[in-house]
């Protein structure tokens, strides 16, 4: 059974250890690890992860599996996307799930639960940033239906990566 279900400040510390692991496990292999270190301390400390849970353009959801945390979303919107994309359209920043529960429909879970927010907002359009090397993530978004409008700069400690802006109507 899988639910999804909005987080609170309650969930600050489960929420600290789902990004820091889902994070190091996407992208532990391609950088050095100082600069992964460094990332994971200034993006999901406490402080941080607790003024992004009190942010009302915002709103972070956790996805179970038989009662296991499997992963999370993180979306934006307004004035809290952190690209200027207008007044129709929602964020989908953070979309992370577990290795252990990958290839199980979870990311799709998400997308949709960000579809149905978008809606639920009179959004039109739903976007996210995508690393350029992420090769099975890339596939998955556009299976979804997700285009490639842009990029922008990303930069993790001294590496600066190219993510790719992609962006969808709601289904």
């Amino acid at each position: 059974m899988v639910l999804v279900r909005e987080c609170t400040l309650v969930d600050v510390a489960a929420l600290e250890k789902i990004s820091r692991q889902t994070f190091g496990e996407s992208f532990a292999d391609q950088n050095s690890p100082d600069d992964l270190k460094n990332y994971l301390a200034q993006s999901f400390n406490p402080d941080q992860l607790t003024l992004e849970l009190s942010d009302s353009n915002s709103a972070f959801y956790f996805i179970y599996v038989a009662d296991q945390l499997a992963g999370y979303l993180k979306v934006n919107f307004d004035n809290a996307q952190t690209e200027k994309m207008g007044a129709q359209t929602l964020e989908v920043q953070r979309i992370y799930i577990l290795s252990a529960f990958k290839h199980q429909g979870l990311g799709t879970h998400l997308i949709h639960k960000a579809s149905e927010i978008a809606g639920q907002l009179h959004k039109h359009r739903i976007w996210l940033g995508v690393w350029e090397h992420n090769q099975p993530a890339r596939r998955f978004y556009e299976h979804l239906g997700f285009q490639v409008i842009s990029d922008h700069i990303f930069t993790l400690g001294q590496s600066r990566q190219r993510d790719l802006i992609m962006a969808r109507g709601l289904i």
